[in-house]
């Protein structure tokens, strides 16, 4: 465990020397340019010295660990030179140089795109603007490109623990030089450095805060609040009818006839006599009547243990993720450790997967054991390659540092070809073996039984759409959020508060998928399997909408690589959702139907 958080942990405390010891182990803050890319296009970036700002002849590269690399960073050697506790006023980073007619159209074209440009100090993200544009709307209508030369760094460090505990990187207005009027004259860029004495002991996560939004409002908290609130009424509403209604369906019929037959003859003897073939056909109406077909195996088994197989995985997946979070086991608020942990958990957890889809599968009498491990395995990484070689190819054309190198690629690959697939096997054959022949509490008829004619919201569409309408209620506030920290710029980390919405969430499911179970057994239809995987996993249809309308009306994103990378990870996150909720959803409605059948017998 010590050895997987050393590979995923993202920030690292660095302690320095001011000179005046020499038992810290370091003196100079290392400096990295990292990437440049549109501020409304959050995933479209481009190494840094794509744009001409002190481009060295010969660009050296560092390191990068698995999850910077997804990431989408190139982080290369500059020319800051940057000593710890000494301030620096206007010191030049790469002398004067000049630039050609091409690079200060470049310049141009990345200032009006509203292009951001990436430090790497400390490990910490610092970020601002490439430059600016002065738009005058009077007459003559004037258009103004100004790009910024001067930076300044805020290092902030606690003079006792000899270490940064927050850094900022700010701009010198009065420095931006008119592009519009160059004329080949030199070019020259400038720095400064500030250090600030601070108390705090704890590092920031980070991120340039002045960049990046990391305020979470009274309001937004409370409203999170409310949410978990309301989601507690709505389970134990759902209970409170569910547990009348399954009492009264399991005792009324007996017990409340005995009583009326006491009242009124007060007679036990006459029982039979006193109840017409009429009332006894009322008793029996219901989901007594289909207690013989109830547990009648679903079509397409493979690919049904299959689904429930991928989904509890994913269930497990987000967990341990959440928890690692909630423990600060890592510092998985850098989006490159939550890459690593995100990719090695999917991994070891692939086992899983194969386990609960081949004793689905055994209990439901499939044959084919070959075909459902390859099933399991490609129901979700055949879609997941296709999407990522699309976005890989057309970010790859465009130059982007979202195309993943291709030693990256082989990585991954013998990733899952030797840790993935095999776990998957080894999951499967465990599952298999220890899986039985399924025991049903009421024995199914050779023949099924003739549907009745139901209405409209009887049907699986409407039930679905219930179903993933309340899922959606109870998490639409935390997607929200979820949303703008990766579309958008806010940082919101509190990953606490996530796992309680997931076990909420998934409280929500359960109650749901039991009360439609309920309803459509009441109506006579025992066609439950699948409606109950559709019942939790709609919700996913509520993500994608929810996803289109702030691609719509919260962002501002623009541009085919951007466009298609957002709708590509858009998919596979609401795929992610029917997979996992479907399969919370089964679950429940299943526990559900075993206990309401186990007390009713059959001739």
């Amino acid at each position: 465990m010590q050895y997987f958080l050393l590979l995923t942990k993202g920030c690292q405390a660095k302690q320095y020397s001011d000179g005046e010891k020499f038992v810290y182990c370091l003196f100079q803050v290392e400096v990295y340019v990292n990437k440049v890319g549109p501020y409304a296009n959050i995933y479209e970036t481009y190494h840094y010295y794509s744009l001409p700002l002190c481009r060295p002849k010969k660009v050296l590269h560092k390191s990068l660990s698995l999850g910077q690399l997804l990431e989408g960073d190139r982080m290369a050697e500059s020319s800051y030179n940057i000593a710890f506790k000494k301030d620096v006023q206007g010191a030049s980073l790469c002398g004067s140089y000049k630039l050609s007619p091409k690079e200060v159209d470049e310049l141009k074209n990345a200032v009006e795109g509203q292009f951001y440009f990436e430090l790497m100090a400390d490990d910490f993200r610092l970020r601002n603007f490439v430059g600016y544009v002065e738009e005058l709307k009077t007459f003559p209508h004037t258009h103004r490109v100004y790009v910024y030369t001067h930076y300044m760094f805020k290092f902030y460090y606690n003079d006792k623990m000899k270490q940064i505990i927050d850094a900022k990187l700010e701009v010198y207005e009065s420095s931006a030089f008119d592009l519009d009027t160059f004329n080949s004259s030199s070019f020259q860029l400038f720095y400064s450095v500030t250090w600030l004495l601070t108390d705090r002991e704890v590092r920031q996560s980070g991120k340039n805060e002045g960049f990046f939004d990391s305020h979470i409002s009274r309001v937004q908290w409370m409203s999170i609040l409310n949410s978990a609130f309301l989601v507690l009424l709505l389970i134990l509403f759902v209970i409170m009818i569910l547990l009348s209604i399954v009492e009264r369906s399991k005792w009324w019929s007996f017990n409340a006839m005995l009583r009326r037959l006491k009242r009124v003859k007060n007679d036990l003897n006459r029982y039979n006599e006193a109840v017409s073939d009429v009332d006894i056909l009322t008793l029996e109406n219901g989901w007594k009547t289909i207690s013989t077909d109830v547990f009648r195996k679903p079509v397409n088994t493979n690919l049904f243990s299959a689904v429930i197989g991928v989904g509890v995985q994913f269930v497990f997946m987000i967990s341990i993720i959440l928890i690692i979070g909630t423990s600060r086991m890592s510092t998985v608020h850098h989006h490159d450790s939550l890459n690593t942990i995100a990719v090695v958990v999917y991994a070891l957890t692939s086992g899983i997967a194969g386990f609960f889809a081949a004793r689905i599968y055994r209990q439901l009498e499939g044959e084919n054991w070959i075909g459902n491990v390859l099933l399991t395995t490609g129901l979700f990484n055949v879609p997941l390659f296709i999407l990522w070689a699309v976005n890989n190819s057309v970010s790859w054309i465009g130059g982007s540092t979202q195309a993943l190198p291709y030693t990256t690629v082989v990585l991954l690959g013998l990733l899952w070809l030797i840790i993935g697939f095999p776990l998957t096997v080894i999951g499967a054959a465990i599952g298999k073996n220890v899986s039985c022949k399924y025991s049903a509490p009421c024995r199914t008829r050779n023949f099924p039984r003739q549907l009745p004619s139901l209405p409209f919201y009887h049907s699986t569409i409407c039930f679905a759409l219930v179903g993933g309408v309340v899922a959606f209620s109870s998490i639409s506030v935390e997607i929200s959020y979820l949303f703008s920290t990766v579309w958008g710029h806010q940082h919101y980390a509190m990953f606490y508060m996530m796992f309680i919405t997931l076990c909420l969430l998934i409280a929500v499911v359960g109650a749901t998928s039991v009360a439609l179970t309920y309803f459509q057994l009441n109506a006579e239809d025992y066609n439950w399997w699948w409606r109950s995987i559709f019942v939790g996993g709609t919700t996913g249809l509520f993500v994608f909408c929810y996803g289109v309308f702030f691609y719509t009306y919260r962002s501002e994103m623009t541009g085919l690589q951007q466009t298609l990378q957002y709708f590509s990870n858009l998919l596979l996150l609401c795929y992610v959702f029917f997979l996992s909720l479907g399969s919370v959803s089964f679950f429940a409605a299943h526990r559900f139907v075993r206990f309401i059948y186990s007390s009713v017998k059959t001739d």
